[in-house]
């Protein structure tokens, strides 16, 4: 990570009052596969990790019977928590937590992500994704930035300072060691896609032996 979850923080809590206005078209696409692939059950608990202000989370909650959102910065689940109550929405609910740490121990059917997981650098990742395992979700659904070429720092989806995204195939390894398997490879650009990975059958199945 190449600030701390404090520096991010504040960096998203100065941003938060107008952080829905600034994304780019990429990122709303994004964001719309994310829900579309994530596609809960009505009786499925959905966490969504990096919440931000809420709008997968928000998105998804209609269909789902509980979605748990988690950050790690005040301002953007202030802002999450501000428009759930405008719509009406009582089956959210938003405290701080982060990738490694989620603050959550329910029970969880399906995470979701999005543009987030690239702030952790690549050993991060697989920490986080193996902490998300550990959580025993269905799928997950991550929509972030990601290297389906050579990374091309003049794009607009990378700043160095601040982001350290993988290659889409760090990421699908990662998942593999972590009991998932891939199911889906959605490419919005080439720095910005969605992988949809679900726990594979094998995994499961020797986790009930032991």
């Amino acid at each position: 990570m190449k600030k701390s979850l404090e520096e991010h923080a504040a960096r998203f809590d100065e941003k938060a009052g107008e952080y829905d206005d600034s994304k780019s078209d990429e990122y709303h696409a994004c964001a719309n596969l994310v829900v579309e692939h994530a596609a809960p059950e009505p009786d499925d608990v959905v966490l969504d990790l990096a919440t931000g202000t809420g709008a997968i989370a928000l998105a998804l909650a209609p269909d789902a019977t509980r979605v748990v959102g988690r950050d790690i910065s005040e301002g953007m689940l202030e802002e999450a928590e501000r428009k759930a109550a405008d719509a009406g929405l009582e089956n959210l609910s938003f405290d701080t937590g982060s990738f490694r740490e989620p603050n959550y121990d329910g029970p969880v059917d399906v995470v979701t992500s999005n543009f987030a997981l690239h702030h952790l650098s690549d050993e991060e990742k697989r920490e986080a994704i193996a902490v998300i395992a550990d959580l025993e979700p269905r799928k997950f659904v991550l929509g972030d930035v990601m290297f389906f070429g050579e990374p091309n720092p003049d794009e607009p989806f990378y700043s160095p300072e601040v982001d350290d995204p993988a290659t889409v195939g760090e990421l699908a390894d990662a998942f593999t060691d972590a009991g998932f398997s891939l199911t889906a490879v959605e490419r919005v650009h080439d720095q910005v896609g969605v992988l949809v990975a679900e726990r594979s059958s094998t995994a499961d199945d020797a986790a009930g032996e032991e």
